[in-house]
């Protein structure tokens, strides 16, 4: 039986507590059993949107094992088609009611994008501006404010901003989601994980 997106959410509050501490679960060590039963079936009980930044794998960041999470990775946490396809399929296919979108510190797309903002860039991939523009919208209007003079705050805004931007898209951007968020308690909820301290913080 599936657990439910409160127990899925403290799960990965206690595995990141972990992973911070320099602690792992025996759980989350990989075993010939364990593959063999991972083969025929999964049951990962949370969906996580990440950055696909090398600092931050979401299994070892939660301290989980083989078929424990369903990942879905891209360069600033963006929300496109696909990623709220991935979603849809594993929520309703695994049955799984926790969505986590993991953004992060220091992110590298959401740095490109604030400068691609203050000086645009004329001969931009078409494809990495496709991640700039899902990000422009929930970064751009912090440049207008005092944030725009201090560097670190307005990059730590930006960050939480973005993040949001993908968690409201989720919330409202597909309707197999929004049904299973009012008839199946379904969470989708925003986290930032801390590359200095390995620690993330659960913030909408």
């Amino acid at each position: 039986m599936m657990i439910t997106a409160s127990q899925a959410l403290e799960r990965l509050r206690e595995g990141n507590k972990r992973f911070a501490s320099d602690v792992r679960s025996l759980e989350s060590f990989m075993s010939q059993t364990r593959r063999r039963e991972m083969a025929t079936k999964q049951t990962p009980f949370a969906i996580i949107l990440g950055c696909s930044d090398s600092r931050v794998p979401a299994e070892l960041v939660f301290d989980q094992g083989l078929g424990d999470l369903f990942v879905i990775r891209v360069a600033g946490n963006i929300v496109a088609p696909s990623q709220i396809g991935s979603v849809e399929f594993a929520a309703a296919q695994f049955g799984t009611r926790l969505v986590v979108v993991l953004g992060h510190s220091q992110c590298g797309a959401v740095s490109a994008t604030l400068s691609e903002l203050r000086r645009p860039t004329a001969d931009q991939s078409r494809n990495l501006r496709s991640i700039v523009d899902r990000i422009r919208p929930s970064v751009e209007t912090l440049l207008d404010t005092e944030l725009r003079d201090d560097p670190e705050a307005l990059m730590h805004q930006a960050v939480r901003a973005n993040i949001r931007a993908s968690v409201n898209q989720l919330r409202h951007g597909s309707d197999i989601l929004e049904q299973l968020i009012q008839t199946d308690n379904l969470m989708i909820v925003g986290a930032e994980y801390s590359l200095e301290t390995g620690s993330v913080d659960f913030f909408c």
